[in-house]
């Protein structure tokens, strides 16, 4: 037989393109619309219904950027079209390949109630079905003209990403309002020939199965009659019932299909739109589950339920029917899909409690998932987290995007730093807005790691990113390919059916031990530095607020803020969304993230400060109140004393220039450029600094990834660095005990001033960089005479190690990585601590010097500043201060606490007498990491600590109160079932830890 195959798929094409899909709607009729625009934000919906409108043609421009324009439609169907189906084709001139990333709409109807969203590929309303001819239609549409950000051309500079600098040009052209005939048998045709178009383009080109399909696709069209679509459709469809009711063989991959929108809680659009983006979402999936009856939703993100709850109650009363319903589901059980690298520990166990707890107290619902399809990778902390929070699976999709090294399965256990292991799913579909279509079904099918031990994985199906969520169309398509021979068989599933089947068919899995590490999007540990300071800030603020004002609440009757506090906490994980706190939004969620950072720290210091004053009482004894889980300058963790004196610092000029600092501990040589040429630690009799090195060394290096650029570095960015070794002044600090550095660079000026406090072994080094670059990348060097192969990182509730050498691809893949408070490096018996107050970035390289002596040098570089001019270009222009500090002869539990030291500032007040701590730890190793009140409002106070140091430790915790009864709780303050309690003697409770074991107890105060 002659190969006629391409012949009948350009067929297929053309017809399908020019002739079936335009039959879907063959009768139309103008609607009348009239406009008003709003003049500023969004306006409620009752104001924007009774608004004055001026009349508006098809053709005309509207929307300027960021502005919303309330469209009033009206007409009338007409009489002939009795008995059919009508609906309104409602196009604000979408592009259809954006669904997500342009003008979008909520349509109501005159009484305000919502009927659906709009968006590029969702543009139709269904009036009747059938209608019976003369209906009066009005409707009205609160259009959101937000600008197209990410365009054809991605990554160009544009200042459209605030509305401050946005302009006011007209964005979008008013394309289609129209009344329609819908032909449901020609659209059942459409998506019959789509489904069997793509599954034959799928399947190998000798296949029988694929010629069975051309033949029976060939058929349908010479059924068809080109001048008569609408009257022949049916006859079409009968042709292709044999090939669609074949079913799928026995052994196919089997996919379970959740409904879903990846919305973005902030991204290329402000937090505001983002509330508008859920209300349509979630306005349209509870219309297509009133339709579909084996149609499943979910939606993660608690936050973006409250949203809907307190912005939209009339959206909110059809979800909550849903969710009752089971077909609407909660997912994921955190308050926002957050970043996993940056938020510390607290930070990432309170994105669970809210998360959950939103979920249990709305619904009573106990989400047993972690859902995060797009976060940038996972730190080796977070299974500990998980499962302390009372879950026990995790979803993300986003490894596949790694560039270098591909993940070698899609199901399997991830074992956390503590031993947790939690049963983990990477869909191999590769996408989290899969639209069903037959390459990506069968991309799931062919890439599944997993074949011949396991056969299900899951599909999240529906526009996301800027939302828009499942379409009728997709449904259609999943009911097609249900059971459909050649194709893997899918299902609509809740996310929970998905992790029980999976579980099941594979109960020992492959096990990944460590982060889960994504090969790209590494700069999101740097871009937007004043974000990353405003949230380490919070999270350490949040600390002292609770700490303080528990310890006030016991010791003096002081009103704990509950409230004020959960408020906060939930502001503050917001801004730990996955394109907040990774610095890839526009600039208008960066400018306000700073400004909500700065009202919260006024909050939080306001707390503090009042509690500290209620403990303090009337005086003149000047306490120093130590908010670290460790003692300082005399000070027991957690209480409040007169500081302890300690020694003195001198500072001597070098005979060459420069200056010499001494404490007597540590003896700091700074050259006359201003770099730190030796770290002598005395009593170790040893030298920090490699020979004819330098630390304190700023480098920049050129910054141009090949995409993505607020997101990527690329390796390449070494090849080219520029030493900032040039100096304006090198002169004493006015105290004796610090040198002033002065340089200048491009149009950058930095100011650092190298601190050696008396009585520590320490330099810090503060750091003001009046940043003015574009498309450049600053690092601070610290270059180490050590011999390390692996160094520590800290991560949530512990520490991670990641070797300094490029032995394989996965390890030459981390050129720049994630770390919280500390770096530590050591040779057996003498280590070093890099430390910082606000930066994450960071990369560690080795190389062995071949003159002298022919040791090796150990360079470790913090990542100070970018300036990337996509989304936001004017990328951390301006002023920057950064405190770093070198920890010479430092253990793992001297970089501990001399993390928590520089990220939690001395306060000092003068007061009555000491205050002594709720709760202490005997052992250094165990760090209390939280010290609170329960937040169900009894008064039990809520201790949570983890072991630090990668030991196994046994510690005694003192209570500073009379405990009635202690429980071990999980992280929303539950009791643990199964859970040892220690043991108590009176205020003194005996525990035993595994390395970095976590636990939290609550203490009900007699």
């Amino acid at each position: 037989m002659h190969d006629d195959r391409t012949l009948i798929e350009a067929r297929l094409k053309r017809v399908l393109d020019e002739r079936i899909r335009p039959a879907v709607y063959p009768e139309s009729v103008p609607l009348e619309v009239a406009v008003w625009h709003a003049p500023g934000e969004p306006v409620p919906v009752e104001e924007g219904l009774a608004a004055e409108v001026e009349p508006v043609e098809v053709g005309a421009r509207w929307g300027a950027p960021w502005g919303t324009s309330w469209f009033r439609v009206t007409g009338t169907v007409p009489d002939a079209w009795a008995g059919r189906t009508v609906e309104a084709i409602l196009d604000l001139g979408f592009d259809e390949n954006m669904p997500g990333f342009q003008c979008e709409g909520l349509v109501y109807r005159p009484d305000g109630s919502p009927v659906k969203g709009l968006n590029p590929r969702n543009q139709w309303v269904r009036i009747g079905a059938p209608v019976a001819g003369g209906e009066e239609v009005r409707l009205h549409i609160e259009a959101a003209s937000n600008p197209v950000i990410l365009d054809y051309h991605p990554f160009l500079p544009t200042r459209l990403g605030d509305k401050e600098t946005a302009g006011s040009e007209p964005q979008y052209t008013l394309t289609r309002m129209d009344l329609a005939v819908f032909d449901e048998t020609v659209w059942q045709l459409v998506m019959d020939l789509e489904v069997l178009g793509e599954l034959m383009a799928e399947l190998p080109e000798d296949s029988a199965r694929r010629y069975d399909i051309l033949r029976a696709v060939d058929r349908a069209l010479d059924v068809v009659d080109l001048q008569d679509v609408n009257g022949t459709a049916g006859r079409a469809r009968e042709q292709l019932t044999g090939v669609l009711s074949s079913p799928a063989v026995p052994s196919a991959h089997r996919i379970s299909a959740v409904g879903h929108a990846h919305i973005d809680s902030a991204w290329l659009w402000p937090l505001r739109e983002t509330v508008r983006k859920v209300a349509r979402t979630t306005s349209n999936m509870t219309a297509l589950l009133e339709d579909e009856p084996e149609f499943v939703f979910a939606m993660s993100q608690a936050q973006q339920w409250a949203w809907v709850r307190d912005h939209r109650p009339e959206v909110w009363a059809r979800v909550k029917k849903a969710v009752a319903d089971g077909r609407f589901v909660p997912a994921g059980g955190m308050w926002v899909e957050s970043d996993t690298n940056m938020p510390g520990s607290e930070a990432m166990a309170r994105q669970f409690v809210h998360g959950k707890r939103f979920f249990l107290d709305e619904f009573g619902v106990e989400n047993e998932e972690a859902w995060l399809p797009d976060t940038f990778g996972f730190a080796a902390g977070l299974p500990q987290i998980i499962k302390a929070a009372g879950s026990k699976w995790l979803l993300t999709q986003k490894i596949s995007w790694s560039q270098t090294n591909k993940f070698p399965h899609h199901t399997f256990q991830w074992e956390g730093i503590d031993g947790t292991r939690i049963f983990t799913h990477f869909p191999p579909v590769d996408t989290y807005n899969c639209s069903m279509k037959g390459s990506e079904i069968a991309h799931a099918a062919k890439n599944f790691k997993d074949k011949g031990r396991a056969r299900h994985s899951l599909a999240p199906t529906g526009w996301g990113d800027g939302g828009g969520g499942t379409t009728r169309e997709m449904v259609a398509k999943a009911a097609r390919l249900r059971d459909l021979e050649g194709s893997a068989q899918v299902v609509w599933e809740t996310p929970q059916a998905f992790f029980e089947k999976a579980e099941a068919e594979y109960p020992e899995p492959p096990v990944w031990v460590g982060e889960l590490y994504l090969e790209l999007h590494r700069a999101t540990l740097t871009s937007q530095a004043k974000t990353k300071q405003g949230n380490r800030r919070s999270e350490h603020l949040l600390r002292e607020a609770e700490l303080w004002a528990a310890t006030a609440a016991v010791r003096a009757g002081f009103p704990y803020p509950y409230e004020e506090l959960d408020r906060i906490w939930k502001t503050v994980l917001l801004h730990q969304f996955h394109d907040i706190l990774p610095g890839s939004s526009i600039a208008w969620v960066h400018r306000e993230a700073r400004a909500t950072y700065e009202r919260l720290a006024g909050e939080l210091n306001a707390i503090i400060e009042g509690a500290q004053r209620a403990l303090a009482g009337e005086g003149s004894t000047e306490l120093l109140f130590n908010s670290a889980p460790h003692e300082r300058a005399g000070v027991v963790a957690g209480g409040a004393a007169a500081p302890a004196v300690t020694g003195a610092t001198t500072l001597a000029p070098r005979p060459d220039g420069g200056f010499t600092l001494d404490n007597g501990l540590l003896r700091v040589e700074i050259d006359a450029q201003g770099l730190v040429i030796s770290a002598y630690d005395i009593t170790a009799d040893r030298e920090t600094i490699a020979p004819g090195r330098a630390a304190n060394l700023l480098q920049l290096h050129p910054d141009f990834p090949n995409m993505w650029d607020a997101w990527d570095v690329d390796e390449f960015y070494r090849n080219t660095v520029t030493d900032l070794t040039g100096t304006e002044s090198v002169t004493p600090g006015e105290d004796g005990t610090c040198v002033r550095v002065v340089r200048a660079f491009g149009d950058s000026r930095v100011t650092q001033m190298l601190t050696l406090p008396p009585g520590e072994r320490r330099l810090v080094v503060d750091t003001e960089v009046d940043w003015h670059e574009t498309e450049k990348f600053l690092k601070l060097a610290f270059t180490l005479d050590l011999h390390a192969e692996r160094y520590a990182s800290e991560t949530q509730y512990g520490h991670a190690y990641r070797p300094t050498h490029t032995n394989t691809s996965w390890e030459a893949a981390k050129f720049e990585a994630c770390n919280h408070r500390f770096l530590h490096l050591e040779e057996p018996g003498w280590g070093v601590a890099v430390v910082n107050d606000s930066t994450y970035g960071h990369d560690v390289t080795r190389t062995v010097r071949t003159d002298g002596d022919q040791g090796t040098t150990t360079t470790v570089r913090v990542s100070l500043l970018r300036a990337p001019r996509f989304p936001d270009p004017e990328t951390d222009q301006g002023v920057h201060r950064f405190r770093h500090a070198l920890v010479p002869g430092a253990s793992i539990g001297d970089a501990v606490r001399e993390g928590w030291r520089i990220n939690l500032p001395e306060r000092r007040l003068t007061g009555a007498a000491e205050v002594a701590p709720l709760v202490t730890a005997d052992n250094d190793a165990v760090v209390i990491t939280a010290v609170k009140l329960a937040d169900d409002g009894s008064g039990d106070v809520v201790v949570r600590f983890h072991e630090a140091h990668g030991s196994r430790v046994r510690a005694t915790l003192t209570t500073g109160f009379e405990v009635a009864g202690l429980t071990v709780t999980d992280l929303l303050e539950r009791p643990l079932a199964d859970a040892a309690t220690p043991e108590r003697d009176g205020e003194r409770i005996t525990i035993r830890l595994r390395p970095f074991e976590l636990v939290t107890l609550r203490l009900r105060r007699a």
